[in-house]
C-alpha cells in the first residue's frame, strides 16, 4: 500500500491480527488510537489477553530503527542494498551457495517468509534458511510429517469447546494462550468438561485443571506408551476406524508396552493418578490432547508428538467434533512460515525435499534452475556453522538469536566472527547491535500481509500507522536484494497482494487434491479482494471454499491414504542431571512479556506484575541450599553461569528450576537465560532441548541493596545484579551487591557510575556510614533526573519505589527537597496523593495487590467474579483469576 493510503488509513477503524501467540486473535485499530478485539473474528471472538490489550502502548517511535546503518553510521537505502547484494554475490561466487544462510522468524509475515524462502532456496539454490520456530514447533511439524504425510493440524478451536475431555500437556495456556484457555473455560461453564494438565510445573493452568499429573521431565513418551498399552489392555481402540483408515498400530503397540508400574516409576507419578487419567482418556469419546513447548521443545520431541498421535489414531479420536491431537503454536504465523516453506528441511507449499517430483514441480513453477535439492542447516546447527566459518554472509529477519538460541554466548561469539552479518529490525536489541548492517524494518501496524494461526485460519495483517522514518517492509527489501542479484523478473511484485497470489498458486500447482495444503482457490484475488480478505481456514481450493477438520474419514496425506502409527519406544532426553549438575532448568515463557521483550519490555503495566527474572525451585531444594525467597542465587551450567532472585514455590517439583526466558542484556544483569540452556538437538526435528539443561545453584551472599530511579536507561555497572522496568518517566532499577560498599572518593566514583549526572546537575545528598545508608538525588534546572538509594545488609529497607517514580522530571520545590532524600513524596503518600496500589495483579486493568487485598475486606469479597464486579480484575484475558483465587484464600486465611 502506498505511504499516502497508509496515511489515510488512519482516519477510520482497521481490521488486524495480534503480533503474539499462535491463536491469531483479531483485533481493531480504532481512529482515537485504542486496540480493541475484533468481535467478529472467529479466534478470540473480541477477547485479548494482556499483552494485546497493550499494543497501542507499543506504538512509540522514539527508540525504533528508521534509517539504514552501515558500520554503525546512517547510509541510504540504496548504499544498503547494494552492499548486501554485492556482498552475497561474491560470497557464492567463491565459496558456493551453501556459504550463505537467512535465519528468519514467526514474527515474518507470510509474503516475507515466501519471499525470503524463494530467494534462498529457488535462486540463490541452497536449503539455509531456517527460522526461530525450530525453537518452537519443528517437531511437531516432524511428528504431522510422520503421522499424517503432511504438516497439519486436524482440528479447530470449537473442538476444545466441544470435547468432553481436554488433555492439556507441556502447555500453560493459561499464560501462553489465555483467550483460548478462557474459551475453554467458558465451555465448561456450561457443560461438564474435564481438564487434565500434565506438566512437571504447579502452573496457573493446572489451577484449573481436575487432574495435575506433575510429570518427570522428558518423560511424556513413557507416559502416552502406557496410555496406548492401557488401551489395548482393555480394548478402548476404534479397530474398524483403523482398519480403513490406519496402519501400524502393531509395531507402535509393541514399542510402547509396559506395566502400569513401570510407567509410574519412569514418569514419577502416583499409580492412583495415573489410572485416573487412563481410565478418564478410555471412557470419553471426545477428547482433545492440546500440546505445546513442554512438548516440542525436547530432544525427544518428535517422539512425544507421535506418542501422543498415536492414541489418537488408534482410537479413532481425529478429525471429528470435540477430537484430536492439536498442537498450539507460540509465535503469530509460525503456521504461516511452515506453508511457505521457512524451515530448512522443507521446500515450500508442504511440500519436502524427500518428494523428487516436488522438486522438479516447484523448480518448474519457479522457472528456477539452480533451485536447492537438500535441506539446509537447521538453526542450531546454523550457527554452529557460522563460528566454524562455513557460513560467511548471514541474513537475520525479524528475530534476536543473540538472546533467544541456546548457548547464546557461543551464538555471539558466532556473529562477531561472521565476516558479514546483516539485521532486519524494529529495535535495536543484542543482535543488531553485532550487525554490519542493521535495515529499519516495518512493523505490526504498518506491515501489510497475512498470518495463519494454529487452526490454520488466514488472516490479514493491515497497517493503519505510517513506518517511522524509512523503515520498510521485509518482503520489499527481499526483492529489492534478489532483483540486485541477478533475478529482476522472478522478484517484481508490486504489492504484497502479488506476492500471496504467488503463493497461493503454487499451492495448488499439480495439487489435484494429494496435498492437504492448498488455498489456490485465493489465488485469483484481486488487490481489492485481498485488502478486504476476512478471516478463512485452509484448504481453500475454490472460491467459497473452506476448510474444517481434517481425517476424520482418513484421506491422509501419505502414499496409499492411511495415517500411520508411529513406534516411540521410551528413550532417556540427551541431557540429564548427574551429582556435577544435580538440579534440571526448564524455561518458559510468563504472563505479560513476549519473546526477548523488543516491544512488551518498553510498557510499564506489562512489568507491573514480574519485574525481573526469578528462578523457581521448591521448598526442598530452597532448604537445602539456604535459600528464602528474594536471596540472590548463582546458577551455572556447562555452558555459562548468573545471578538471578529466587522465588521459593511449592508448584516446583524436586530437583527442578524454572527460569523465564525473556529478559536480556537490556532488562537484567541475569542477561538471557538462553546462555545457561544446552543445545541437544531432536535427531529428527532438529529442535534444542530447552526445557531441560543439567544446572547447579547457589546462594549469593548479599552485602548491600539498592534503588535506582533515572530518566535515562542506563546500565549500572560494578554490581552484582541489577534489574531495570520501565516507568512512564524514567525507569526503575533494583540493585544488589555482594561485596561491602567502598568508602571515600572510591564510593563518589560508583555512584557517579551509577547515576552518569550531566555536566552541571545538582547533588543532594544525605550518608549515614553508622547505619549504612547512602541517599543521593540528582536534579538538573531544578528537575528531578535521577534518585539513589543504597542500604548495607541483607534485609536492607527502602523505600517502595512508586511512591517517588511519578516525580522524575518534575519540578522539585525547595520545601520538597528533604521529602527526596527521606524517600517520600512531599505528604509521605505517593505522587498522586493516594496510597500505593502495590505490585500489579491485573495487567489488563493495572489493578494492585493492596487494592485487591483491601476490596475484599471492605466489601466482604468471597470469590474471583466478585473481585472482578467491583474493580474488573480478571474479567478481560481471565489470566490473573487463578493469583486472585489465592489472594482469596490469604486474605480470608488470615482474617
Amino acid at each position: 500500500m502506498a505511504r499516502d493510503a497508509e496515511a489515510g488509513a488512519l482516519a477510520g477503524a482497521v481490521r488486524s491480527t495480534c503480533p503474539y501467540c499462535g491463536v491469531g486473535c483479531g483485533v481493531v485499530a480504532q481512529a482515537d488510537g485504542r486496540v480493541v478485539g475484533d468481535t467478529t473474528h472467529p479466534a478470540n471472538r473480541g477477547r485479548l489477553c494482556s499483552k494485546g490489550s497493550a499494543l497501542a502502548e507499543t506504538l512509540k517511535d522514539g527508540e525504533r530503527l528508521t534509517r539504514p546503518l552501515i558500520d554503525g553510521r546512517a547510509a541510504d537505502w540504496t548504499q544498503a542494498l547494494d552492499l548486501v547484494a554485492q556482498r552475497f554475490k561474491a560470497t557464492i561466487a567463491e565459496h558456493g551457495p551453501d556459504s550463505v544462510a537467512f535465519y528468519v522468524s514467526g514474527q515474518c509475515l507470510t509474503e516475507d517468509y515466501y519471499v525470503a524462502n524463494k530467494l534462498m532456496k529457488g535462486f540463490i539454490g541452497s536449503g539455509n534458511i531456517d527460522t526461530n520456530s525450530r525453537l518452537c514447533m519443528a517437531s511437531s511439524v516432524a511428528g504431522h510429517n510422520r503421522a499424517f504425510g503432511a504438516d497439519v493440524v486436524p482440528g479447530t478451536y470449537e473442538d476444545l469447546e466441544l470435547a468432553d475431555l481436554v488433555v492439556l500437556v507441556g502447555s500453560n495456556s493459561a499464560w501462553c494462550h489465555p483467550v483460548l484457555h478462557q474459551r475453554l473455560l467458558a465451555a465448561r461453564a456450561k457443560r461438564p468438561i474435564r481438564i487434565v494438565a500434565i506438566d512437571p510445573r504447579r502452573t496457573a493452568t493446572c489451577e484449573d485443571a481436575d487432574l495435575h499429573l506433575a510429570v518427570r521431565p522428558g518423560t511424556d513418551v513413557a507416559l502416552f506408551n502406557g496410555l496406548l498399552a492401557h488401551l489395548a489392555d482393555q480394548d478402548q481402540l476404534d479397530h474398524a476406524w483403523m482398519a480403513a483408515h490406519a496402519e501400524g498400530f502393531e509395531a507402535a503397540l509393541a514399542a510402547a508396552r509396559q506395566t502400569a508400574d513401570q510407567t509410574a516409576a519412569l514418569t514419577g507419578l502416583d499409580p492412583a493418578d495415573l489410572a485416573r487419567f487412563y481410565q478418564w482418556f478410555a471412557s470419553t469419546p471426545r477428547v482433545v490432547t492440546v500440546y505445546s513447548q513442554g512438548v516440542n521443545q525436547s530432544s525427544v520431541g518428535t517422539d512425544k508428538v507421535n506418542a501422543i498421535i498415536n492414541c489418537h489414531l488408534a482410537t479413532g479420536r481425529i478429525g471429528k467434533p470435540g477430537c484430536g491431537p492439536f498442537s498450539i503454536t507460540g509465535q503469530p504465523n509460525a503456521m504461516g512460515g511452515r506453508e511457505v516453506g521457512g524451515l530448512a528441511n522443507q521446500l515450500a507449499a508442504h511440500m519436502r525435499f524427500d518428494q523428487p517430483e516436488a522438486i522438479d514441480r516447484v523448480r518448474r513453477f519457479w522457472r528456477a534452475p539452480n533451485l536447492a535439492t537438500k535441506p539446509g542447516l537447521k538453526a542450531v546447527e546454523m550457527f554452529d556453522a557460522v563460528l566454524d566459518g562455513r557460513i560467511k554472509a548471514l541474513w537475520i529477519i525479524a528475530t534476536n538469536p543473540a538472546d533467544s538460541l541456546p548457548r547464546a554466548d557461543r551464538v555471539r561469539e558466532a556473529l562477531r566472527a561472521c565476516p558479514f552479518v546483516v539485521v532486519s529490525d524494529c529495535w535495536p536489541n543484542d543482535t543488531t547491535a553485532l550487525a554490519d548492517v542493521v535495515l529499519p524494518a516495518a512493523g505490526w501496524g504498518e506491515r501489510d500481509g497475512t498470518v495463519t494461526n494454529s487452526e490454520r485460519v488466514i488472516s490479514r495483517q493491515r497497517p493503519f500507522r505510517a513506518a517511522p522514518g524509512e523503515a520498510r517492509a521485509d518482503w520489499r527489501v527481499l526483492a529489492a536484494v534478489g532483483q540486485r542479484m541477478g533475478w529482476k523478473d522472478a522478484f517484481s511484485w508490486t504489492s504484497p497482494a502479488a506476492v500471496f497470489r504467488e503463493h497461493a498458486a503454487l499451492s495448488g500447482f499439480e495439487n489435484a487434491g494429494s496435498r492437504p495444503f492448498d488455498i489456490s482457490g485465493l489465488a485469483m484475488l484481486t488487490d481489492g479482494q485481498y485488502d478486504a480478505l476476512a478471516p478463512v481456514r485452509w484448504p481453500v481450493r475454490w472460491a467459497g471454499d473452506e476448510g474444517g477438520r481434517l481425517f476424520g474419514q482418513g484421506g491422509f496425506a501419505t502414499p496409499n491414504g492411511r495415517g500411520r502409527l508411529v513406534p516411540t519406544p521410551w528413550r532417556p532426553t540427551a541431557a540429564r542431571a548427574d551429582d556435577a549438575y544435580p538440579l534440571v532448568l526448564n524455561t518458559g515463557r510468563i504472563r505479560d512479556q513476549w519473546h526477548t521483550m523488543t516491544r512488551t519490555g518498553r510498557v510499564p503495566r506489562l512489568l507491573a506484575h514480574t519485574g525481573e527474572p526469578r528462578a523457581a525451585l521448591s521448598p526442598t531444594d530452597a532448604a537445602r541450599l539456604g535459600v528464602t525467597d528474594g536471596d540472590l542465587m548463582r546458577i551455572e551450567s556447562v555452558h555459562a553461569s548468573t545471578v538471578v532472585r529466587a522465588t521459593v514455590d511449592a508448584g516446583q517439583r524436586v530437583g527442578d528450576l524454572f527460569l523465564p526466558m525473556h529478559w536480556t542484556d537490556e532488562f537484567c544483569s541475569a542477561g538471557p537465560a538462553g546462555r545457561l540452556v544446552n543445545a541437544a538437538l531432536d535427531p529428527i526435528s532438529g529442535q534444542p532441548e530447552l526445557k531441560l539443561t543439567p544446572v547447579r545453584a547457589e546462594k549469593v551472599a548479599v552485602a548491600w541493596r539498592g534503588l535506582l530511579l533515572h530518566r535515562a536507561a542506563v546500565r549500572p555497572q560494578g554490581v552484582a545484579y541489577w534489574s531495570r522496568v520501565p516507568l512512564s518517566n524514567g525507569h526503575a532499577f533494583e540493585l544488589v551487591g555482594s561485596d561491602a560498599l567502598p568508602a571515600g572518593a572510591a564510593l563518589t566514583r560508583f555512584v557517579e557510575g551509577l547515576l552518569h549526572p550531566p555536566a552541571g546537575a545538582e547533588w543532594l545528598q544525605l550518608t549515614d556510614a553508622g547505619r549504612g545508608l547512602l541517599r543521593v538525588a540528582i536534579l538538573v534546572d531544578g528537575r528531578l533526573e535521577a534518585c539513589l538509594f543504597l542500604a548495607a545488609g541483607e534485609g536492607a529497607q527502602l523505600p517502595p519505589r512508586d511512591v517517588l517514580a511519578a516525580l522524575l522530571g518534575d519540578k522539585v520545590t525547595d520545601a520538597a527537597r528533604p521529602s527526596l532524600l527521606s524517600g517520600r513524596a512531599p505528604g509521605g503518600l505517593g505522587a498522586s496523593g493516594v496510597k500505593s496500589a502495590g505490585r500489579t495483579v491485573c495487567a489488563c486493568f493495572s489493578v494492585g495487590l493492596v487494592t485487591i487485598r483491601d476490596a475484599i475486606v471492605a466489601n466482604r469479597l468471597t470469590s474471583a467474579e466478585e473481585i472482578g464486579t467491583c474493580l474488573k480484575a480478571g474479567t478481560n484475558c481471565g489470566s490473573c483469576i487463578p493469583e486472585l483465587k489465592e489472594i482469596l484464600r490469604d486474605v480470608h486465611a488470615s482474617a
